[in-house]
């Protein structure tokens, strides 16, 4: 029973392995972006599930409320978010310019190309 009240936390924790699987593994650089996302989502999950209170409320204050959770996971992943599809959207066009200029994304590729011209200087 116990192991299923941390299912939050398994689900982090398989999505931060599978997230740095992608990193590492990958040598195309849109799969790398894309590994990055769920990293970066696992993170929100674990934040937010730690600020959740079973039984808490919304930190008004009224009568006969005693338990209250906290606002600020909350807060600090909404502008997690935004920094995240901004990071994104950076990469993602930074890609675009790797493309242009070696026609690949793929790691490798870009790195022979970067070799062969260096060698030729």
């Amino acid at each position: 029973m116990i192991a299923f009240s941390l299912f939050n936390y398994w689900i982090v924790i398989i999505l931060m392995m599978a997230g740095f699987y992608t990193v590492i593994a990958s040598g195309n650089l849109v799969k790398k972006i894309v590994g990055l996302n769920i990293f970066q989502t696992s993170v929100f999950i674990m934040y937010i599930s730690m600020g959740k209170v079973i039984g808490g409320t919304a930190p008004i204050v009224t009568v006969n409320t005693e338990l209250y959770s906290n606002p600020l996971p909350h807060v600090l992943i909404l502008t997690a978010i935004v920094v995240g599809v901004a990071t994104t959207a950076l990469g993602l066009s930074l890609i675009i310019r790797i493309k242009e200029a070696y026609h690949s994304v793929e790691e490798e590729e870009i790195l022979a190309i970067s070799q062969q011209e260096d060698e030729s200087e």
